[in-house]
C-alpha cells in the first residue's frame, strides 16, 4: 500500500515562497527547526511582481531592522541592485530611508540559493490544499496530490494568491499573479475556520520594451553618487549602477481615462476588494484629483539583461488596447511597447484582529500569518511579518516566551501593534509618521538596537553582535570625551569658525556646543579636537546625532518611559470586558475581540478614552485582588 505522507516529521512549515516566506523559513531554520517551505512555483521565489525595487520611506527602516535580526532582504537586494537612493536627505537622519532598485532575477536567485544551503531547511514545491487540525490545533498541511506533511506549526505566507482575481478590463483570471496559478482549497479551507476574512485589492503597471521609448523626453531621476550597501554587513557593491527615468502624464492621458472609465475593472464595478488609499491606481489618481493636469512617470529598469522597463505611475485595469492609448500619449512613449499589461488583482486576507501579537491565530493554536493575507501591502512589510512569525512559530516549537518587540523598539513592533490592536479594512503600509518614537528608530542604528535580541534567538552570530558592542562601547566613550572636552579661544579656533560661517568664541565652550550648531558636524571639528584614539566611522556619526538631536531624543526617552509603565500592567488573559461600568458597549466589544495583552495596548485600541483607560486600570486592579482573595 502508497503512503500519502511524507515520513520526515517537520517542526515547521511554511506556506508561501515570497518575501514573507522567505524571511520566516529562514529564521525558522536558524533557530535550529527543521522547517520545510512550499512553493507553487520554485522558479518565481522572492519574485517583484509588482516593482522591481526595495526600500522607500520608513519601507528602508523595515528593511534595515530585518537585517539587524539575520534576515535576508537587505543581503539579497545589495547582490541585485542596480541604483540606490537615499531619500529625505533634506530631513533630519530619523526619516532617512534608502531604496534600491534591483534585478529582480538576480534577487530572485539570490534568494533561492540561500534557502536552498540554509541547513535543516527543505525547499519543496506543491499547491497546498488543506491544513491538518486536530482538537483545532494545527498538526501539518495535505496538498493538491494528497500528500501530508506533519509539523508542530505552519506559517501562512500567501501573498496575492488566495483566491486571487487577475482584472484586465473585463477580463477576470483566477491567478495569484498573472500567469500563475491562484490558491483557492486553502482559502476556503481557511474560510471554514470561521475567520474575519476580506477582500483587497492592488496592481501593477504596464512593463515597456526599452528599445521602443524615447529616453531623451524624459529627465533623468536622481540617484546616489556613492552608493551606501543596504545591509550592514555588506562589505562592497558589485553590480553596474543604471539610471531610471522621470516624464510627466498630460491632460491628453487624463482625458482617455475619463472617456474610458466605464470599461475600467476598478470604476466598472468587476472588483469589490479594498484597494490602497496610498498607492493609488492611475484611474483613481484621475478620479480623485480632477484638478491635476499631470502626475509622474517614472521608467526603470527591471535588470542588467533585461529590456523590460518598469512605468510606475501607468498602473491601471482598463482592457489592454485603452492602456496602449494610455501609455502612448506620454511624451516619448509614443511608439512604446507593452510587454506585460498592467493589471488590478484581487485577494482574500484576514483581518488581524484574529491574531495574536506574534501573529499567531487566536483560535488556532499553531497557525501563524504573515504578509498580504494579513492586509498589508509591500514586499517590506511582508518581509519583516514574515521574520517575526517564523521565529514565533520556533518560539512555540521550543516552549519559549513569544518574541514581541514593543513600539518604542521598532518599526516592525509598531506595524504589528497596528495590525492586532486595530486591525486593517484597507492594504496597511508602514509610513515613519506611524512611529511615535521614529527619531531612536533610525536607519543607522537599526543593528544597534536589535543585535541583542537578534543573537538571544540564535538569529545572528557573535561576531556580528561584538561589533555592535564595539560600536556602542566607542559612541559613548566619544560623547563623554565630546562633553567633557573645552575648546579655549584662539587665532586657529577662530579662523575654522569663520571659514565654516559660525561665530567665534570669546572665552572656553565645550566641544559638544560647537557640535550643536548647525554649520558644524562632527568630521569638520576633528580638525582642531580629534580623538585620542580612531573611532569606527559609524561610531561617529551616532556621536553627532545623539548630541545634535540630545533634547528631542531625551524627550522621547521620556515618553517611552511613560509607554512602558503601561505595558507593564498586564491584563489577565481571557479578560471579561462585558460587565465593566464605564465602557460603552463598542469599546466592550472591541477590548473582548483584541483581548490586548497590557493596559499599553488597550490604551491604542480606536475609541479609547483617557476615561477609558481609569476604568480599565481599576477594573484589572479590582480582579486582581478578587483573585488573591
Amino acid at each position: 500500500m502508497i503512503m500519502n505522507f511524507y515520513k520526515k516529521n517537520y517542526d515547521i512549515i511554511v506556506i508561501g515562497a515570497g518575501h514573507a516566506g522567505c524571511e520566516a523559513a529562514l529564521a525558522a531554520a536558524r533557530m535550529g527547526c527543521t522547517t520545510l517551505l512550499l512553493t507553487i512555483d520554485m522558479d518565481k521565489i522572492a519574485a517583484m511582481p509588482c516593482s522591481p525595487s526595495i526600500g522607500g520611506m520608513a519601507k528602508g527602516q523595515l528593511v534595515k531592522e530585518i537585517d539587524a535580526l539575520g534576515g535576508q532582504m537587505a543581503k539579497a537586494s545589495d547582490a541585485s541592485a542596480i541604483q540606490y537612493r537615499t531619500l529625505n536627505t533634506r530631513k533630519g537622519p530619523a526619516v532617512h530611508s534608502t531604496r534600491t532598485q534591483n534585478d529582480k532575477v538576480i534577487y530572485s536567485k539570490q534568494m533561492k540559493s540561500v534557502l536552498e544551503k540554509t541547513p535543516g531547511l527543505d525547499l519543496k514545491q506543491a499547491m497546498v490544499e488543506s491544513l491538518i487540525l486536530e482538537d483545532n490545533q494545527v498538526k501539518g498541511i495535505i496538498d493538491q496530490t494528497g500528500f501530508e506533511y506533519e509539523a508542530v506549526s505552519v506559517v501562512i505566507t500567501t501573498g496575492t494568491f488566495l483566491q486571487g482575481m487577475v482584472h484586465i478590463g473585463a477580463s477576470r483570471i483566477e491567478a495569484g499573479r498573472t500567469g500563475e496559478f491562484a490558491s483557492i482549497g486553502l482559502a476556503r479551507n481557511l474560510a471554514e475556520l470561521d475567520l474575519n476574512m476580506g477582500r483587497m485589492k492592488t496592481g501593477t503597471p504596464p512593463r515597456l520594451h526599452a528599445d521602443s521609448i524615447d529616453f531623451s523626453q524624459f529627465d533623468i531621476h536622481g540617484a546616489d553618487t556613492i552608493p551606501k550597501p543596504f545591509s550592514f554587513s555588506t562589505r562592497k557593491i558589485s553590480n553596474p549602477m543604471l539610471p531610471s527615468f522621470m516624464g510627466n502624464t498630460n491632460p491628453g492621458t487624463h482625458e482617455i481615462i475619463r472617456q474610458n472609465l466605464k470599461h475600467s475593472a476598478l470604476y466598472g464595478g468587476h472588483i469589490k476588494g479594498k484597494s490602497a488609499r496610498y498607492c493609488p491606481s492611475f484611474e483613481d489618481k484621475i478620479v480623485k484629483f480632477p484638478d491635476r493636469e499631470s502626475h509622474h512617470v517614472i521608467l526603470e529598469y527591471e535588470g542588467l539583461d533585461s529590456k523590460e522597463i518598469y512605468a510606475s505611475g501607468l498602473g491601471n485595469s482598463m482592457p489592454l488596447e485603452i492602456q496602449y492609448q494610455i501609455v502612448r500619449s506620454v511624451r516619448g512613449l509614443e511608439q512604446a511597447q507593452i510587454m506585460r499589461p498592467a493589471y488590478a488583482i484581487e485577494y482574500d486576507y484576514v483581518n488581524p484582529l484574529e491574531l495574536t501579537p506574534g501573529l499567531e491565530v487566536k483560535r488556532t493554536p499553531g497557525l501563524f500569518l504573515a504578509g498580504q493575507i494579513n492586509g498589508t501591502s509591500g514586499y517590506e512589510e511582508a518581509g519583516a511579518q514574515g521574520l517575526w512569525a517564523g521565529v514565533n512559530a520556533a518560539c512555540r516549537v521550543q516552549k519559549r516566551e513569544p518574541f514581541v518587540l514593543d513600539r518604542s523598539q521598532a518599526y516592525m513592533g509598531v506595524m504589528v501593534d497596528d495590525l492586532v490592536t486595530r486591525g486593517t479594512q484597507e492594504p496597511y503600509r508602514m509610513f515613519t509618521s506611524r512611529a511615535e518614537y521614529r527619531l531612536l528608530l533610525r536607519e543607522d542604528n537599526a543593528d544597534l538596537r536589535l543585535s541583542q535580541i537578534g543573537y538571544d534567538y540564535g538569529l545572528i552570530d557573535k561576531e556580528q553582535l561584538d561589533l555592535c558592542k564595539e560600536i556602542l562601547f566607542q559612541t559613548k566613550k566619544e560623547i563623554t570625551r565630546v562633553k567633557t572636552t573645552v575648546i579655549k579661544p584662539d587665532k586657529a579656533v577662530n579662523t575654522f569658525l569663520a571659514d565654516h560661517k559660525t561665530n567665534p568664541i570669546t572665552t572656553g565652550i565645550k566641544l559638544e556646543q560647537l557640535l550643536k550648531r548647525a554649520q558644524l558636524t562632527y568630521e569638520a571639528l576633528k580638525q582642531i579636537s580629534p580623538p585620542q584614539n580612531p573611532i569606527k566611522k559609524r561610531a561617529q556619526n551616532q556621536v553627532e546625532i545623539e548630541i545634535k538631536y540630545e533634547g528631542y531624543i531625551q524627550r522621547q526617552l521620556n515618553e517611552i518611559k511613560k509607554f512602558k509603565d503601561l505595558e507593564k500592567i498586564r491584563i489577565p488573559m481571557n479578560f471579561d470586558y462585558t460587565h465593566i461600568h464605564g465602557l460603552s458597549n463598542e469599546l466592550r466589544e472591541k477590548l473582548g475581540l483584541i483581548q490586548p495583552k497590557s493596559l499599553g495596548q488597550a490604551s491604542r485600541t480606536d475609541g479609547i478614552t483617557p476615561a477609558a483607560i481609569s476604568v480599565l486600570m481599576v477594573a484589572i486592579s479590582a480582579y486582581q485582588k478578587n483573585k488573591e482573595s
